[in-house]
């Protein structure tokens, strides 16, 4: 039963406190929307959620029921509880307004990096100079060349992912603003949260 809930609009972020021992579920209310995740240390901001830590940790771009998310300090942060999706992304950082302007020619567009910037400041964690998150649902592939393509999410409307805080921490949460490519679907929708 879930105690709290949010609905983040579509191209919007959310912040958040979650306690050690809490689960948050994250759904795709429609399916294929990617949710860029970040979170910080409660008592020491200096430690964060580190997806290069994480690879490293596990030996794995891929994560499961049961594995851990690292911080910057190899200090477990959170675990996997459940996955309906299985296939999420850990090497993409958070798009931002010069990524549209490069990649879409596109000036001043709404991104991860501001809203993940923005859910953040209430809790006085100051914007760092790029947001490294876990990119839930994203669904990144790379060739056997080496070449990288974000296709289509494989998640669907309903799918969801629950991780238990191994410490206090302040999260944050993006419902990924970019309508331009195959990302989301080429199209922007809302993120549930729960904390249950």
């Amino acid at each position: 039963m879930s105690k709290q809930h949010w609905q983040i609009p579509a191209t919007e972020g959310l912040g958040l406190h979650l306690k050690k021992g809490q689960v948050i579920r994250v759904t795709d209310v429609e399916g294929e929307q990617v949710a860029d995740f970040v979170a910080y240390r409660e008592d020491d901001i200096s430690e964060r959620l580190d997806p290069t830590v994480t690879m490293d940790a596990l030996h794995s771009m891929k994560v499961k029921p049961g594995d851990t998310i690292y911080s910057n300090k190899y200090t477990p942060m959170l675990t996997i509880i459940k996955d309906t999706v299985g296939q999420h992304d850990w090497i993409n950082s958070a798009c931002r307004p010069e990524m549209y302007a490069l990649l879409y020619n596109k000036q001043d567009h709404t991104s991860c990096y501001m809203n993940l910037n923005a859910a953040l400041s209430p809790f006085d964690i100051p914007a760092p100079d790029q947001h490294y998150p876990f990119n839930i649902f994203m669904n990144t592939v790379i060739g056997p060349s080496g070449q990288i393509s974000v296709e289509k999410p494989l998640s669907q409307a309903g799918d969801y992912i629950e991780l238990r805080a191994e410490m206090d921490l302040i999260v944050a949460i993006s419902a990924c603003p970019c309508s331009e490519s195959l990302c989301n679907g080429y199209h922007c929708t809302p993120i549930r949260v729960d904390i249950l």
